[in-house]
C-alpha cells in the first residue's frame, strides 16, 4: 500500500537528522519545568487509575520514554523513523521500541493504561487527526489516559532544513480548543489543560506558545 506523502517525507526527514536530533534534545527535559511537571502528573494519574502499559507514540530517540520509565511506568516507544528507533534502543537498551505510525496504530484494543503523543501529532495533517485520535481511544483501556503536547498557532510551519540536514517537514500548529473538540469527538474526555508562553528549549527560544492536554477514555460507556 502506498503511504501518504507526509509519512514518507516525515520518516525520511527524521531518519536524516536522527543522530543530531538525539544529541540536541538529550538534556532538554532537565531544563523544562513544565514538561517535567505535566509528565509527572500524567504518570501519577496512570498509576492511580490502575497502571497498565503506556505507549509513547512518536517517541523519537526515546527521551520521554526513558523519563516515564524512571517515573515508574511500564512504557514502550513507537516511532515512524527507523533511525530514531535505533537511537532510542541504543540510549535505552532495557526498553522496547517499535517502528509504527499513529495513523495506523497496530495495538490490541483496550489494552493501554496510557498513551503519550509528545510533540508528535504536529506532523499529522488536519484531515487525518480525527482517525488518529480514534485509534488512541481504541487502544486505551477504559479509564486510560492520553497526554498531548503541541505548538499553539493557526498556520503550519514548513522546514526544508534542520540541524544542518535537508528535510521536508510540516509542523501543524493548533489551538487547544480545537484539539480538545477533536478529542471529545473521538470519545476522549479532556481532564486538564496547560498553556505556557514561549521559553528557551534546548538553547533556542520557542516561536509560539505551547499546549499540554490530558484526556481519558471514560471508564464506563455513556
Amino acid at each position: 500500500m502506498i503511504k501518504p506523502d507526509f509519512l514518507r517525507e516525515t520518516r525520511a526527514s527524521y531518519d536524516a537528522v536522527a543522530t543530531d536530533y538525539a544529541e540536541y534534545v538529550r538534556d532538554a527535559l532537565n531544563t523544562n519545568t513544565w514538561d517535567r511537571a505535566f509528565l509527572a502528573a500524567f504518570a501519577e494519574t496512570v498509576r492511580a487509575t490502575g497502571g497498565g502499559p503506556v505507549a509513547d507514540v512518536g517517541c523519537g530517540p526515546g527521551r520521554v520514554t526513558g523519563h516515564l520509565h524512571g517515573l515508574g511506568l511500564d512504557v514502550f516507544g513507537i516511532d515512524l523513523s527507523p533511525a530514531m528507533v535505533a537511537q532510542a534502543r541504543r540510549s535505552h537498551p532495557g526498553l522496547r521500541f517499535d517502528e509504527g505510525s499513529m495513523t495506523g496504530l497496530n495495538l490490541p484494543e483496550g489494552t493501554l493504561g496510557g498513551i503519550v503523543a509528545w510533540y508528535s501529532i504536529i506532523h499529522v495533517p488536519d484531515e487525518l487527526l480525527p482517525a488518529a485520535f480514534a485509534g488512541f481511544h481504541r487502544a486505551l483501556a477504559p479509564g486510560g489516559h492520553l497526554a498531548l503536547a503541541f505548538q499553539v498557532g493557526d498556520e503550519p510551519l514548513h522546514l526544508t532544513e534542520a540541524l544542518g540536514h535537508p528535510v521536508d517537514l510540516t509542523f501543524h500548529r493548533r489551538q487547544p480548543d480545537r484539539v480538545a473538540a477533536l478529542l471529545a469527538a473521538a470519545g476522549l474526555e479532556v481532564r486538564a489543560r496547560l498553556l505556557r508562553e514561549p521559553e528557551r528549549y534546548a538553547g533556542v527560544l520557542e516561536k509560539t506558545p505551547q499546549a499540554y492536554l490530558l484526556a481519558r477514555r471514560p471508564a464506563t460507556a455513556g
